[in-house]
């Protein structure tokens, strides 16, 4: 590894660390229009488009099993959530969001609308697509060169 490889990694590493610290507040700002969490906006919209495991969840996501798995009973608890059978495995049960839990992530949206549209005034929705475009490349290579992770 040249040294400025080694600068590359640390300044990707460290822009991404602040990325994620930046999302996280506007993620928690705009799941409180719904009366969310971050972390229960991100378990539940992880199942909005089908049902799954806690483990599947937690691999999606890049989260530890156990704290999906708080989070998912927290939602079962509050009835935006529920708990189905699972065909492929009788312990590892799906989460399967309830009516009111959708309704809560929709009324995220108008929210989650506003902040899309000031971001890529800023920004330019070319550029933001570009970005999108290389943090998912970044996301491959670091997949691809460390499997084990």
């Amino acid at each position: 590894m040249t040294r400025n490889e080694q600068g590359l990694l640390s300044a990707a590493s460290i822009t991404t660390f602040k990325l994620n610290g930046q999302f996280l507040a506007l993620a928690e700002e705009l799941a409180r229009t719904a009366g969310l969490t971050a972390a229960w906006w991100q378990v539940l919209g992880a199942v909005l488009s089908g049902p799954l495991p806690v483990a599947g969840i937690a691999r999606e996501m890049g989260l530890a099993r156990q704290s999906v798995q708080r989070v998912a009973d927290i939602l079962v608890e509050r009835g935006l959530a529920k708990y189905g059978d699972n065909p492929a495995h009788r312990r590892a049960k799906l989460l399967v969001p309830t009516p009111a839990g959708r309704e809560a992530i929709g009324r995220i949206g108008p929210a989650h609308a506003d902040a899309a549209r000031r971001l890529a005034e800023v920004l330019g929705e070319q550029a933001l697509a570009n970005t999108v475009a290389g943090l998912r490349a970044l996301s491959a290579a670091l997949d691809e060169s460390f499997p084990e992770l």
